[in-house]
Formats: structure tokens, sequence, C-alpha cells
């Protein structure tokens, strides 16, 4: 919905918003203008703003609205992208530009509630141009399009509250019991069937969203990498949040690509551990070395 507002003795103009744009980026309280007309068509509200410009005896605007945004460019390099208006005025024509995409090296973004509120909230002003602002593409991709991450991040959270629910009930379990060599062996089932399923919700997951008849091993691979240097980076920076984050995400892209690659992360593991159970060896310069 369009909106076409009046501020008495100062101007009439357009917004599709009317608090962001008149109260919170103008000042005015909603008792201090009113909305003279409305509508959906952005046409006939462009031109109504002009008619009533006029009308009042206000500063005609020199280009319809429907003109202003339609086509702003959003110039996308491989570490940013850049919109052509100054930080004062970048969430209102963001607002007028709802549903614009452009295309980075991360894939299509695309301007909608959520990612104007975090464009205005994370974006600077160019060094070489103050009427114009920039966001860098990895974060932006990163808060709403990497689906792996947002995947860890929720099920960890139902994953944690799953184990320890599990963990109080065999403290119990074993705690009611006699037999604590039988209890033993049924625990650890009960964390085998866990650990099993854990990995499931992960294959669900990207089954769900098109990733085993879409992707590849060798993209699988390439995230592999990319996740690895985000573990390095998290390492030189004692970040314990984003180690953590990136063993997550590289977990996930692991069980992704076992199962493209014609097995399951589970038999990787166990013919893994399998080779070293029984390997001799000792400690050298900070790893083990097999005899």
């Amino acid at each position: 919905m369009y909106y076409l507002y009046h501020i008495p003795g100062k101007k009439i103009g357009v917004t599709r918003n009317l608090i962001d744009r008149v109260t919170t980026q103008q000042g005015y309280s909603p008792d201090e203008y009113e909305v003279l007309d409305q509508s959906e068509d952005i046409d006939y509200i462009s031109h109504r703003e002009i008619e009533l410009q006029q009308s009042y005896g206000y500063r005609v605007d020199r280009k319809l609205y429907k003109n202003l945004f339609t086509d702003m460019k959003i110039n996308a390099t491989e570490q940013t992208s850049t919109f052509p208006v100054p930080l004062n005025k970048l969430k209102g024509r963001l607002m007028d530009n709802l549903g614009k995409t452009w295309e980075t090296i991360y894939g299509q973004f695309k301007l909608d509630d959520e990612t104007v509120k975090w464009i205005t909230d994370h974006a600077k002003t160019s060094m070489y141009d103050a009427k114009r602002t920039y966001v860098y593409n990895k974060a932006f991709f990163e808060a709403f399009y990497n689906e792996n991450k947002k995947f860890v991040e929720e099920e960890a959270k139902h994953f944690k509250s799953h184990m320890e629910a599990m963990k109080a009930n065999l403290i119990s379990h074993s705690k009611a019991q006699s037999n604590g060599v039988n209890d033993t062996y049924q625990d650890q089932d009960a964390i085998d069937r866990v650990e099993r399923d854990r990995f499931q919700l992960i294959r669900d997951w990207a089954d769900n969203r098109g990733l085993y008849t879409k992707g590849d091993t060798k993209t699988q691979f390439c995230k592999l990498m990319e996740e690895a240097g985000e573990l390095g980076r998290a390492i030189l920076k004692d970040n314990q949040k984003e180690f953590v984050d990136a063993i997550g995400d590289m977990v996930v892209v692991l069980t992704n690509l076992a199962y493209l690659g014609g097995t399951s992360i589970e038999t990787c593991i166990d013919e893994a551990y399998g080779e070293i159970k029984d390997r001799t060896g000792s400690m050298k310069n900070g790893t083990f070395v097999k005899a």
C-alpha cells in the first residue's frame, strides 16, 4: 500500500511505511501529519502526489514517485553490495524497492522487511562517495542464506535439550537398576541411536531442500574447504563460538558429501575407527604418529 501523506506547511509525499518514513526519519508524530490518499496502484499515487503538491502550493517533485526508485542500481562486487543512496536515506529507499533482487557471488539476494532492517543496521558509508553506502556480501549471506549454518544453529538447541533429557533418564535408570553392566550396554545403545538419528536429521534436511538431486560431491567439497577456512580463522582468533559453528558446519557438509558419494557418514566413521582403534604409536610435535 502506498500512502500519500501531508505535513501541514511543510510537504506532501509518498511512502509505503508511514511510521518509519514520517515519524522515525522525519520526526513527526501521527497527530502532526495526515494521510490524504492511499492506493496499491503506484501509477495513480505518483500522479496524485504531483496533483496535490500543485493544489496545496508546495514545491512540485521533478520526477514521479514511481520513477524514483524502481530502477535503483545495486552494484555488487565480490566483497560488497553498494547502494546509490546516503546512509540517512537508505532505509526509505530500500523500503520503496521491496522485492528487488540482485546477483552476487553468493547467489541472488532480495530486499524484504527483514533484509532491509539488517542492511540498515549494518550498512557503512563509502569512503569514496558519501552519497553511497554498502554492506559486505559474506555477512549478508551468513545472516539470511547459509542454510547449513541455520540448520546447525536450530538443531543444536534441539539436540542439546534432547541429550540433556536423555542423560537425566540414563542417570535415573542407572540408579534404579542393580545390574550395572547390562545398564551400561543399554545406555550406550541409547546414545548410539541418538547419534544415528542426528545424522539422519541432517540428511532429511538436505533431501527436503533438493541438495541430493541438484548437488554433487565437487560442490560439497568446495563447501567443506570454505568451512575449513572458517575453522582456521576461529582457531587463530581463539573464538570459541565460531570454532563450534565451523566444526558443526563441517559435520553437516561431510554428512551430505558422504551421501552424495554413495555411502554414509556413519560408515565412514566406523571404517576410520576400525583402522585406528588398535593402532600404536606416540605423540610427536603435537600429533599422534603411528608405529
